[in-house]
């Protein structure tokens, strides 16, 4: 594979996901609002925060706009300069997707084609208008389709593997941060019990793991339950652990003898001592440690997805001799989409690439 095609790959696999992510957590915060006695303000805030979106938001329009709902819904559904919201998650994905028309099915080009084309169309913005849910519906069942037809009509080889391989790391950093949006209400909000199992039940339905999690424990919420569920459980395909196993096992296709020097053992080195790293901690269900190990594993995923990018593209050209002739090099989206590269927040709520 040339680099270009490869670096496309890589980073469709990743729109789609944070697409449909975004979507996902945008439907639960609304039905947050109904369910939990929270006040509007403080659903909407962490969102802002966890997205990675606050600095420049807040920049934009205020702190207090932080709290509007309609206002971080217009934000992070439409909004052009916003590098994760749906729109740009979904023009930027049907544009890598484009570009890797040579190796992606003639299905799952048209349905990105055409989720694309609704989203730049009337029709989406009335249903937007009238039924915000079934908006956000019909977004997560077109990106859910593409990642499908995926999977069922290509080849699974190398320009396969890269795909799902930005699909599961970007799904490391998306549930990550839907797991992080719970120590931030509870930053803001003393609550009753009740109170912080519906929000714990909403990062489930976030996760699209209730009917997972329900099964599994027979019902039965706590912190503690939750938080092990969606980092530690090996078979629940949105888990960090889950994804991280997955993601790691692809590099080892992608570059066969990763474990050993040379292409593709800078990336898979690091994601394999992260993985041994989650594997040697228990999460303690108070906001502060699990704040604490969501920023190590965002922070970590989003060096890994960069060192992947390195690996693709290549080390960079040598410097020239003052004088020498200067020789075009091939552009590449690496550059163009280096800061969107963030999976989630650090420490201190900025985005990490």
């Amino acid at each position: 594979m040339i680099s270009r095609v490869a670096d496309h790959c890589f980073w469709f696999g990743r729109y789609m996901d944070r697409a449909e992510s975004t979507a996902r957590l945008l439907q639960v915060t609304r039905t947050l609002v109904f369910d939990a006695d929270i006040p509007v303000t403080q659903c909407w805030k962490p969102l802002v925060i966890v997205s990675g979106a606050e600095p420049i938001f807040t920049k934009r329009f205020g702190a207090g706009a932080m709290g509007n709902g309609e206002m971080v819904q217009s934000y992070m559904t439409w909004e052009p300069e916003n590098l994760v919201s749906l729109h740009t998650s979904v023009r930027a994905a049907r544009e890598s997707a484009r570009v890797i028309r040579d190796v992606l099915s003639l299905e799952a080009w048209e349905e990105v084609n055409e989720l694309y084309h609704w989203m730049n169309g009337e029709d989406a913005k009335e249903v937007y208008r009238t039924n915000r849910e079934q908006f956000y519906r019909r977004v997560r069942r077109a990106t859910q389709l593409v990642l499908g037809l995926v999977r069922s009509t290509m080849l699974h080889d190398t320009p396969m593997s890269l795909l799902w391989a930005g699909v599961m790391l970007e799904r490391v950093g998306q549930t990550a941060r839907t797991l992080d949006m719970h120590p931030h209400t509870m930053e803001l909000e003393s609550a009753h019990q009740i109170v912080e199992v519906a929000i714990w039940l909403s990062l489930l339905r976030a996760s699209s793991g209730y009917e997972a999690f329900v099964k599994k424990h027979q019902g039965r919420i706590s912190a503690q339950t939750v938080a092990s569920f969606l980092v530690f459980d090996r078979s629940f395909p949105r888990s960090l652990r889950y994804c991280l196993g997955s993601a790691r096992k692809i590099l080892t296709d992608i570059w066969p003898g990763a474990e050993d020097p040379g292409p593709g053992h800078a990336p898979y080195d690091r994601l394999d001592a992260l993985t041994k790293w989650l594997d040697k901690r228990a999460v303690t269900a108070t906001p502060a440690a699990i704040h604490d190990l969501l920023t190590h594993i965002v922070d970590e995923t989003a060096t890994i997805c960069s060192s992947i990018g390195r690996e693709i593209v290549g080390p960079p050209a040598p410097a020239k001799a003052p004088g020498a002739r200067q020789e075009q090099s091939m552009t590449t989206t690496t550059n163009m989409t280096a800061t969107a590269t963030g999976t989630g927040t650090s420490a201190s709520g900025t985005r990490t690439q």
